[in-house]
């Protein structure tokens, strides 16, 4: 649970019951995908169990689960059965098909397969802890995080996010950490590594299971090349990779982590509470480690909320009035302007 995360800070206006949460999934559950249907998604129970909630709380963290199905159609099949029908056509009408008809000619090729093809499924754990007002994703890729957090924000009434956004560059950050080998506090830093070159040739230089402490590593920094990935480990508890869009993956809990619990005390409320026990204290520790949270529409919203001066800008990016999940400009609040982009979205669940 929780192998990789995107981490959004919630609008401090948004006030709901977990009844209410629950009402609004069951709008939008999971179905296979039909016969001809290419792509399904919606809401999973997260115990696994037929027809349980789709909102379960543990301790008070509320968690949710997403499903996708999709039908697996390899384009070279599909364009075999095109210029099979395109040749069908050609010789009974002794013409080739045009641009438009090539067109209809592959949609119904589509038709034809769909029902045949194999499917694929992928779930993403989606953690909301309404105390912190965080909203966190089991997944690194940002489209994929994209697409969940604009079908929450549609049907979640008041929900506004955005990524959660610093004052110090995650990229900056591991610069300084690796060049002057001084981890913040409350982290070291492991054996892995990526550097990139920001010139045109894109060099890279990857370092796995390889000491990071060495002249070599802080000689690539001084001739410009920056780390876009960093393996971390948190209060000897966590570790993980940082990378340079502030994206958390490979996270893995340390032996400590399962010191007093017994083998059989496995489970769902024992994996969302040692999950989210320790991630919750993890993400506000790694914030302050990269300066603390920069403002956002919903970050200032939050801090003129909780200091009563509420300026007029930050309350209507915090708290839209008739245009829920919307920004001053009438766009649905998803996170900064340019997200990172995905550097390795094969690896997210879907």
């Amino acid at each position: 649970m929780f192998k990789n995360m995107i981490v959004y800070r919630i609008a401090p206006q948004w006030q709901v019951e977990l009844t209410q949460v629950e009402e609004a999934l069951a709008k939008a559950p999971f179905m296979e995908c039909g016969a001809t249907q290419e792509k399904s998604l919606g809401w999973v129970p997260p115990r696994g169990d037929a027809h349980g909630p789709l909102a379960e709380s543990v301790g008070g963290q509320w968690i949710l689960r997403f499903m996708v199905e999709s039908k697996v159609l390899p384009g070279s099949v599909l364009a075999r059965r095109v210029k099979e029908k395109a040749e069908r056509i050609e010789q009974e009408t002794g013409r080739k098909p045009g641009k438009k008809e090539s067109k209809e000619l592959k949609d119904e090729a589509k038709l034809d397969l769909l029902p045949m093809a194999f499917t694929k499924q992928g779930s993403m754990w989606v953690w909301i802890d309404t105390a912190s007002r965080l909203l966190v994703l089991d997944t690194s890729a940002q489209g994929r995080a994209d697409e969940v957090v604009t079908l929450l924000v549609e049907a979640l009434p008041g929900l506004s996010v955005s990524l959660i956004n610093t004052q110090t560059s995650p990229q900056a950050a591991m610069s300084h950490w690796l060049k002057e080998q001084e981890p913040p506090v409350g982290f070291t830093v492991d054996r892995e590594c990526e550097l990139k070159s920001a010139t045109e040739e894109k060099a890279v230089v990857r370092y796995a299971r390889h000491p990071l402490d060495i002249e070599e590593v802080q000689a690539h920094i001084d001739a410009g090349k920056l780390p876009t990935k960093l393996a971390l480990t948190w209060d000897d508890r966590v570790s993980f990779m940082l990378t340079e869009g502030l994206q958390i993956k490979k996270v893995a809990f340390l032996d400590t982590v399962f010191e007093g619990t017994k083998a059989d005390d496995g489970g769902f409320d024992t994996d969302v509470a040692i999950a989210t026990g320790e991630l919750s204290k993890l993400i506000p520790d790694l914030i302050e480690a990269l300066g603390g949270e920069a403002e956002s529409g919903v970050a200032s919203a939050a801090q003129a909320v909780a200091t009563g001066t509420t300026p007029g800008a930050a309350l209507q990016a915090a708290v839209p009035a008739e245009a829920r999940g919307k920004d001053v400009a009438g766009r649905a609040v998803t996170g900064p302007a340019t997200a990172p982009v995905d550097t390795d979205p094969d690896s997210a669940p879907f």
